[in-house]
């Protein structure tokens, strides 16, 4: 089995790094076109199944990729569930407390690191097909690829995710590995 994970592209809150959950935000232009562009990089890639998260961001960086009519809904590809942070920075976050971080911290009234973590192996264990495209959100992706080699959501903090980019996991023998990350 191949997962292929795209992030969205840009959104005005990507831009100015607000933590976007349930916020259904559009793409902006340039997020418009990087999700064709990643269409471009996926062209004569073969799908067995395409996994969309619900939120608009997702759902139209995979239409403009060009997979949009074979796309399914997936609930558990939403985006990190941020609670009371929502549309907060990081710094902003920080001023009420210090170091926090997603991944550790989780988010007062959203979700932890330990249900993300339920949340994703319970998505593993629904997939079918050789080849799976899932586009969704840098946290949840994140969270994705940590639990594919083996750890929990909470080790995503390990990883950057840009907007519009591709990631590959996959296998090295029978070992569950990253094969391509943030491209």
């Amino acid at each position: 089995m191949e997962l292929y994970l795209v992030r969205h592209g840009q959104t005005e809150w990507s831009v100015s790094g607000r933590h976007t959950g349930v916020t259904d935000l559009p793409l902006t232009p340039e997020g418009e076109r990087q999700a064709r562009e990643v269409g471009q990089r996926l062209e004569g890639v073969q799908f067995d199944t395409v996994l969309v998260s619900p939120r608009q961001r997702a759902r139209r960086t995979c239409e403009l990729a060009g997979f949009g009519e074979r796309a399914q809904v997936e609930p558990d590809l939403a985006e990190w569930n941020y609670g009371r942070y929502e549309g907060l920075t990081t710094a902003e976050i920080r001023e009420q407390v210090a170091d926090w971080t997603v991944f550790r911290d989780g988010a007062p009234g959203g979700e932890s690191a330990e249900q993300v973590t339920q949340r994703v192996r319970r998505l593993f264990g629904s997939l079918q097909g050789e080849r799976i495209l899932c586009v969704a959100h840098a946290h949840i992706l994140r969270a994705l690829a940590a639990c594919w080699i083996g750890f929990t959501a909470a080790e995503g903090r390990c990883f950057t995710l840009d907007v519009g980019r591709l990631c590959i996991l996959g296998y090295e023998r029978e070992e569950p590995a990253i094969r391509l990350w943030n491209a």
